[in-house]
């Protein structure tokens, strides 16, 4: 059996900036396990720009960004395993995994960063009524068989769902000389970031339905129509409000579910908002020593907080596994927050041996203007920002200063509140 300081599963956006972290951090017995044939992830058929203007502050593609860190990653000459899926996991970080060239590979590390990203949620786990023809996509399959086969999947097309990807594919389709008749939301405001709606969709006079959802599928043998309805508070069609679109087409943007399946296997406690693993300001789940970050910890709208995220949580598996003296006893302190908010990532903070501003991640329940988004310990305040509007679809933070952390021991919480900016 092999043993590793580090083994980074994934070899997306946020696994190779763990790994890279890992190395940049002192340690040098690293393995990335990836199961494509390429590094990368999904960002190898995302062809359009608006990658890196964080990290990079520049405009990049999907593929030059992945590009970007790839490079950096074989630089640090840490192992790898292409085309190798990863079964299981024991509570004893010892990882099985399989692939053509070496059959079944076991592995052990002392500290595991998971990173194994998201999928879409398919035609299956909607319910949409109707028959079930050819011409039925999810937006990502769409958007790999245009950008990388060169194929169309049709010419009259549908979307539902208004999630960055099936906006950014309205545009994409379009460009490729498809008629997009309509983007359908079920919920009042949109899943995507404001951007990709004035840029994929105002600019190109497409059509955006929220409080709609489609309930029927028309087609034998391929998609001839589909039928969108208005929806009531409860998220119920309304009769007497069908539209009945002639389409060859259905786009799904409905969502994307974290690849967590290793991550129950292994034990580790869930969160069932984000349906990621529950971690702390460390990046660290409930099974010690093992790591999460990226989108396989709750899905993100921009690539660059993933990279940032997953630089935290290589350096701290790297710490771990240099036997850090803070990772044997950790006290937590647990984040709360208003009705207002959905859920936070971390679900706790880790004071003992904290060196930088511990940065919260977090995302609304509706769309919210003018509002105070205070950071509270008891009574005291660590940090407070006002935002002008919070939406759903974008994610939003609030920077927790060391200075101020470090003068809470002994506070039982830290809330986080949504109020009017009075």
């Amino acid at each position: 059996m092999t043993c590793y300081e580090v083994v980074v599963i994934g070899g997306g956006p946020a696994g190779l900036a763990a790994a890279i972290s890992a190395y940049e951090n002192g340690c040098r017995s690293i393995l990335l396990i990836e199961r494509d044939k390429k590094l990368g992830g999904i960002l190898n058929q995302c062809i359009h720009n608006g990658f890196g203007l964080h990290t990079f502050k520049e405009e990049l593609t999907g593929p030059e960004y992945a590009d970007r860190y790839s490079r950096r990653f074989y630089e640090t000459g840490a192992d790898l395993m292409l085309q190798t899926t990863v079964l299981d996991i024991s509570e004893d970080k010892v990882i099985r995994a399989i692939n053509e060239k070496d059959g079944l590979v076991t592995v052990k590390a002392k500290a595991i960063v998971l990173s194994m990203g998201c999928r879409e949620r398919s035609r299956g786990a909607l319910n949409i009524p109707g028959t079930r023809p050819a011409g039925v996509y999810s937006a990502g399959t769409a958007q790999k068989l245009v950008n990388i086969d060169g194929k169309m999947p049709g010419k009259k097309v549908v979307i539902l769902g208004s999630g960055d990807i099936g906006l950014i594919m309205a545009r994409r389709m379009t460009l490729e000389g498809a008629k997009v008749l309509a983007v359908v939301e079920l919920m009042p405001y949109s899943g995507g970031l404001k951007r990709n709606i004035v840029q994929c969709l105002e600019d190109f006079d497409i059509p955006l339905y929220l409080s709609h959802t489609v309930t029927k599928v028309e087609g034998e043998n391929r998609v001839e129509a589909v039928t969108v309805s208005e929806v009531d508070e409860n998220r119920k069609p309304i009769q007497g409000t069908e539209i009945r679109y002639e389409c060859d087409t259905l786009l799904l943007s409905c969502g994307l579910i974290p690849e967590n399946e290793l991550t129950q296997g292994l034990g580790a406690s869930m969160n069932k908002v984000t349906n990621g693993p529950v971690v702390d300001s460390d990046l660290e789940t409930s099974i010690p020593g093992v790591f999460a970050c990226g989108n396989v910890l709750h899905v993100h709208d921009l690539v660059d907080f993933v990279s940032e995220e997953a630089s935290d949580a290589g350096r701290n598996a790297a710490m771990y596994a240099a036997a850090e003296p803070r990772y044997k006893v950790k006290t937590k302190i647990p984040v709360k927050f208003s009705k207002e908010i959905r859920y936070t990532v971390p679900s706790s903070v880790v004071l003992a041996g904290i060196s930088e501003d511990i940065k919260l991640r977090f995302r609304v329940g509706n769309i919210y203007r003018y509002k105070k988004v205070t950071a509270l310990a008891g009574d005291r305040v660590l940090a407070k920002k006002i935002r002008k509007v919070m939406t759903p679809g974008e994610m939003e933070e609030i920077v927790l200063p060391i200075g101020k952390l470090k003068d809470i021991k002994g506070a039982l919480e830290i809330t986080i509140t949504v109020e009017d900016n009075d």
